[in-house]
């Protein structure tokens, strides 16, 4: 009798796997039909549904449910889950003691552009913001890192990519944040070095975060079923790819040339050594 009643719970396991990647084409499509929404609106010369703000919220949560459900068909539902309320969890504590205290990141403000409050003083949108961007991320250098899967300090340099990659991302984050969406405020501090009003300090902060949430994040996201190597899975790469093409579109529109350099280098080098690491 046990035999047959964990055979049903498998089969009904295997069914509803099934259903991972059919979710996440139909999410993926819904994201990119709103990205070329929310792109068009950004250089075009008359104001496609005014001062509306819901597509830019709108593409946040597709983004992050995009993310996510690429993980589930890799991960069960419960790890990614888990997985995803530490990032939020870690990232919007942050984020709200660097908003009250100017730690870690650097002296800012939010605006009203980036939309309501979860609690003050943090948007909803950040929490979600930072989901996608670990996810994505580790996604990315799990690609480039892929030839050497099986080294002993694999996941050593999987977290240590993982930031760098966080930090390239919020290069191009900021520009299109502050002068093109005007999402949050810096105020100046001492030092005078800083990337479009974002000091230095907050590139460190970043760093620090993204290290804090993966120590804490990652054996949630680590298969604990032997199994070979799974084929390359392209879909954080794409994402990353389309996000930085978005903040260098803003960025071109608004002229800030030496942001849109940064962020077309960043990401031709990036795709490349990722494609490089799929077909090693």
């Amino acid at each position: 009798m046990n035999r047959v009643v964990l055979k049903d719970i498998a089969l009904r396991s295997n069914r509803f796997s099934g259903w991972a990647p059919k979710i996440h084409r139909v999410l993926f499509g819904l994201f990119l039909l709103q990205f070329v929404l929310v792109w068009t609106r950004l250089w075009l010369p008359w104001p496609l549904l005014g001062s509306a703000r819901w597509p830019d919220g709108l593409l946040v949560m597709l983004t992050t449910a995009t993310v996510v459900a690429s993980l589930t068909r890799e991960l069960p539902g419960q790890n990614v889950m888990l997985a995803s309320t530490i990032i939020a969890f870690i990232a919007g504590a942050a984020q709200s003691l660097g908003a009250l205290t100017a730690i870690p990141f650097g002296p800012y403000t939010y605006t009203e552009h980036i939309g309501q409050q979860l609690f003050y003083p943090l948007p909803w949108a950040v929490p979600l913001m930072w989901i996608v961007v670990i996810l994505v991320s580790r996604g990315v250098a799990r690609l480039t890192l892929r030839p050497w899967r099986k080294t002993q300090t694999y996941g050593f340099r999987l977290i240590g990519l993982t930031t760098l990659l966080v930090v390239l991302l919020d290069a191009g984050l900021e520009p299109f944040a502050i002068s093109v969406k005007h999402y949050w405020l810096w105020s100046p501090t001492k030092l005078r070095l800083d990337w479009y009003s974002a000091p230095w300090v907050n590139f460190l902060g970043w760093a620090v975060t993204a290290l804090l949430i993966l120590a804490f994040a990652t054996p949630s996201l680590i298969n604990k079923k032997p199994r070979p190597q799974p084929p390359p899975e392209y879909a954080p790469l794409v994402v990353w790819i389309l996000l930085n093409f978005l903040f260098a579109t803003g960025a071109a529109v608004y002229h800030l040339w030496p942001a849109v350099g940064v962020i077309a280098l960043g990401s031709l080098v990036v795709a490349f050594f990722a494609l490089r690491g799929a077909r090693w």
